[in-house]
C-alpha cells in the first residue's frame, strides 16, 4: 500500500519510507491510500478471538501488502505480551485500562510495534549497518514509552526532547535513566518547542544527509496505527459482556494520534456509535468542534501534562479523514474541555463513590462520559496511563499515599542523564550534527 502527504505536494511512499521518514518532504503526515474494511464475520465473531489475534487481522489490513504475513505476526505477537482489559467503574461506564505494558501507559502498544517494525526495515537486504536516529517530543507518556520500545534495539538511536520541569518526576526518570542508545534532551520551553525542533530538524537539508533521521511521535504511521487494536479488542470485551450495542468511547486527547487511530477502526466497520474528545484546558479541538475554525494557541500547563498541546499535529489526519468537512467531523465526534480543578475533582468523586483510582487524563474521559451519555448507550474511557505516574498529583487529590507498582520503582533508582538545550533550533542542530 503506498502513502500519501496530507499536505498533497509530495510524492507517494511505500510503508517502508513513510516508517523511515516520519514526515514527508512537504512537511505534511502520511496518511494511507486507502482503508480496508474488515469482514462482517470478523465483527459476528470477534468476541471469541484473542487480543492478538484481533490485532493480527487489524495490523494486516493496514501493513499486509507490505509485510510478510510470518513476519507481521511475530511483530503483533511480541508487541502485545500484555493486555488491556476492560473494567466496570460504574453500571455504565467502563475503564479500558492501557497501563499494563512496560511503562504503564498507552503508548507502549504503539512504541513497541514501531520499533520491531522499523528493526524489521533495517534488517531488510541492503538496509544492513544503517543508524536510524529516532527523534521524539514528549509531553510525558511518550518518551518513556518510546525510550523503553527501543531500548538496545541495534541500529537505532533515541533523542527524547521534554520540557524542562513540565512532566512529572515519575515521567522524567522512565527516559533519563536508561542510558545505553537512549539520550534524553531536556529543553527549555513546554512541548510545542520540543515538537517544533523535532519537525525542523526532519526539514533540514545538511542535517538530514549528516544522519538519518525519523519520528516516533504519533506523526508516524507505525505509531499511531497500531494504537487501533485496542479499540478492537475493547469492543470485543463489551461483545462478551452484552454491552457492546449504542457503544461511545471516550479518548482523552492531546496530539490526537490515540483518537485518529480510533476514527480508521470505525472506517474499518468497527461499530462504535459516535467519540468524544476530552480535552484539558488546551482546547484547540473542542473550539473547533463549536466553530469550524481550527487557531491553535500555545499550549498551557496542566495537571493532565500529556494533553499539553497547543497545536496538535494528527488534528491534520482527523481533518483528511472526513473530507475535512466539519459537519462530517461533528457528526462522529464530539468534544469536552475540563478546568485543573474540575480535573482533581472527577478524580475525589469517582475514588469515593466507586472505589477506582483515575489518572489525570482518564478523569477528562469519565466525566466526558459521566456528563454525555445517552439513554441506552454505554461508554468506554480510555484510562491512558497509571495514577502512580502522577503520584504526587493525585496523592494530594484523594489525601491517601498510593502504592508504587515495581515497574516504575525500578526506574526510580536509576540516575538521570540529560543534555540541557534551549528551544533555538540552530542549537539542536549543532548538536545533533556534532553526534
Amino acid at each position: 500500500m503506498l502513502y500519501y502527504s496530507t499536505n498533497k505536494q509530495a510524492p507517494l511512499a511505500t510503508l517502508e519510507k513513510a516508517v523511515v521518514k516520519g514526515l514527508a518532504e512537504d512537511k505534511g503526515l502520511y496518511m494511507p491510500e486507502r482503508i480496508k474494511p474488515l469482514p462482517k464475520d470478523f465483527f459476528d465473531n470477534i468476541q471469541d478471538l484473542t487480543f492478538q489475534q484481533i490485532a493480527y487481522t487489524v495490523a494486516d489490513a493496514f501493513f499486509g501488502e507490505d509485510v510478510p504475513a510470518d513476519d507481521l505476526k511475530r511483530i503483533v505477537y511480541d508487541t502485545l505480551a500484555f493486555d488491556c482489559p476492560v473494567v466496570p467503574v460504574t453500571e455504565k461506564i467502563y475503564s479500558l485500562e492501557l497501563f499494563h505494558g512496560p511503562t504503564l501507559a498507552f503508548k507502549d502498544v504503539g512504541a513497541r510495534f514501531m520499533a520491531r517494525l522499523l528493526q524489521y526495515f533495517i534488517k531488510k537486504e541492503g538496509n544492513e549497518g544503517q543508524t536510524v536516529n529516532v527523534l521524539v517530543a514528549t509531553s510525558g507518556d511518550t518518551g518513556s514509552a518510546v525510550a523503553n520500545g527501543f531500548l538496545g534495539v541495534d541500529g537505532i538511536h533515541v533523542y527524547v526532547l521534554y520540557p524542562k520541569g513540565k512532566v512529572s518526576a515519575i515521567q522524567e526518570c522512565q527516559f533519563t535513566t536508561l542510558g545505553q542508545n537512549i539520550t534524553a534532551i531536556e529543553v527549555d520551553g513546554v512541548f510545542d518547542d520540543c515538537q517544533r525542533l523535532v519537525k525542523a530538524a526532519f526539514m533540514d537539508q545538511q542535517l538530514n544527509q549528516h544522519m538519518k533521521l525519523t519520528s516516533a511521535n504519533s506523526i508516524n504511521v507505525a505509531r499511531f496505527l497500531p494504537q487501533a487494536f485496542y479499540y478492537f479488542n475493547a469492543y470485543a470485551q463489551m461483545k462478551r459482556m452484552g454491552k457492546a450495542d449504542n457503544l461511545v468511547v471516550c479518548v482523552p486527547s492531546g496530539n490526537f494520534g490515540n483518537i485518529c487511530a480510533g476514527l480508521f477502526g470505525k472506517k474499518m466497520g468497527l461499530p462504535i456509535k459516535r467519540f468524544i474528545a476530552a480535552n484539558n484546558a488546551n482546547d484547540i479541538f473542542f473550539q473547533f468542534l463549536q466553530t469550524g475554525q481550527y487557531c491553535p494557541k500555545p499550549s498551557v500547563q496542566t495537571i493532565a501534562n500529556a494533553m499539553d498541546v497547543g497545536d496538535p499535529s494528527n488534528f491534520a489526519r482527523v481533518y483528511e479523514l472526513y473530507g475535512k468537512s466539519h459537519q462530517q467531523i461533528c457528526d462522529d465526534i464530539s468534544g469536552a474541555t475540563y478546568s485543573d480543578e474540575l480535573i482533581a475533582q472527577t478524580i475525589q468523586q469517582v475514588y469515593k463513590q466507586t472505589g477506582y483510582l483515575c489518572d489525570p487524563h482518564g478523569a477528562c474521559g469519565f466525566q466526558a462520559l459521566q456528563e454525555g451519555l445517552k439513554e441506552g448507550e454505554y461508554g468506554v474511557f480510555l484510562e491512558t496511563a497509571h495514577p502512580a505516574k502522577f503520584k504526587q498529583t493525585v496523592d494530594k487529590i484523594i489525601n491517601a499515599d498510593i502504592d508504587i507498582p515495581e515497574k516504575l520503582q525500578a526506574f526510580m533508582k536509576g540516575t538521570k542523564q540529560s543534555v540541557d538545550m534551549t528551544k533555538e533550533f540552530e542549537d539542536f542542530k549543532t548538536y545533533l550534527m556534532q553526534q
